[in-house]
């Protein structure tokens, strides 16, 4: 407690001992000081002032704030014609892609019907030439050119054979040589 004591006493010891000059740092240094009871009409308009320049100053940059906003919502014509040019250049691309999308699903679909259509006639025409091929009885065909049409085989005289070393083929630009 005795401490205590001491404290308070050279507090308002030093309050005292207090010279006007100090008084008047203390004002220069952000410290309002007021002389005598009456308070001077200076000092009372000027924390008004400072409260309603702030507020000035909010509304300006809300105003500008809010202009801005405006600026940016708004459009003007060479945006507007850029932004509609770029909408219908991808429309168009779009439609023309589904068109070439659906033009190729429909010659995918013709191509896989044609193939079908193809090993179906294929394997019918080998199923014809197979029955050609074993309905055709060359014994009949024998009998038939021998009794009724009266043809015959050719006899070892009338073949002639002869050997050319040129080629496989012949070709005849001039009569067959006669033995």
């Amino acid at each position: 407690m005795a401490s205590g004591n001491r404290t308070s006493q050279r507090a308002h010891a030093s309050s005292k001992s207090r010279r006007p000059a100090d008084r008047q740092k203390g004002a220069q240094a952000g410290q309002a000081y007021i002389h005598g009871t009456a308070v001077r009409k200076m000092e009372e308009h000027a924390l008004p002032q400072e409260k309603k320049t702030g507020q000035e100053k909010r509304r300006k940059v809300n105003y500008q704030v809010r202009r801005n906003q405006q600026k940016a919502l708004r459009i003007d014509l060479p945006y507007l014609i850029m932004l509609v040019a770029a909408s219908c250049c991808t429309l168009f691309i779009c439609i023309n892609y589904l068109q070439v999308q659906t033009t190729m699903t429909r010659r995918m679909d013709r191509i896989k019907s044609l193939e079908k259509q193809l090993d179906s006639l294929r394997a019918e025409n080998d199923t014809l030439q197979t029955r050609i091929n074993t309905s055709v009885d060359l014994d009949h065909v024998y009998k038939v050119a021998t009794e009724e049409l009266g043809m015959v085989y050719a006899g070892k005289s009338q073949v002639r054979m002869y050997h050319q070393t040129e080629s496989e083929f012949v070709r005849q630009y001039e009569d067959i040589p006669t033995y």
